[in-house]
């Protein structure tokens, strides 16, 4: 793609944001959160079959079609909370460093998949959920007071990140060899 290309892009999209009413937001933030999410699957793909199925998992694991069902809502209700902090919130510096931690929290969602699905790393992968965590618990520090409905949103994320810690914790001491 060339640049004039990108400026027409962007003029285009601003153009049918404009004509329709619509935010970009209401596009941008929904496709962050899809990519973050098939980024993870991608990276998960080919090795849930190939090596996850072959290591010792606790009894309380749960099954494969169970992750995808959760996750798929996580991703929905980590887009439904940085909705509401972009479009219901003063854009001012509190707002920039919650946007900050979201963006790192994407980032350490995205990469822990990387390191316990690709390159079996469960230790390493474990200290990437445990800051995954830390991330979710500032975020809704962070928006409780001016976005309770963002922090709302993300409560189920931190229930099911704690779990997944705990998981993952539990695949690790298994398979210590």
């Amino acid at each position: 793609m060339r640049a004039g290309d990108l400026s027409t892009a962007r003029i285009c999209f601003a153009a049918i944001c404009y004509n329709y009413g619509m935010q970009w937001n209401y596009v941008v933030i929904p496709f962050i959160a899809l990519a973050v999410g098939t980024v993870g699957s991608l990276f998960a793909a080919r090795d849930v079959p190939l090596w996850y199925t072959t290591i010792k998992k606790p009894r309380w694991t749960p099954s494969g079609g169970f992750f995808g069902v959760a996750w798929t809502i996580i991703y929905a209700f980590g887009a439904i909370a940085a909705l509401i902090v972009w479009n219901a919130t003063v854009h001012d510096a509190l707002f920039w460093v919650t946007i900050a931690v979201f963006i790192v929290n994407a980032v350490l969602n995205a990469v822990w998949t990387y390191i316990f699905f690709r390159r079996h790393l469960m230790k390493a992968a474990l200290w990437d959920s445990i800051a995954l965590e830390i991330t979710i618990i500032i975020l809704i520090a962070l928006t409780i007071g001016n976005a309770p409905y963002a922090a709302l949103a993300l409560a189920p994320y931190c229930a099911w990140v704690a779990f997944a810690t705990a998981l993952n914790y539990a695949v690790w001491k298994m398979n210590l060899v």
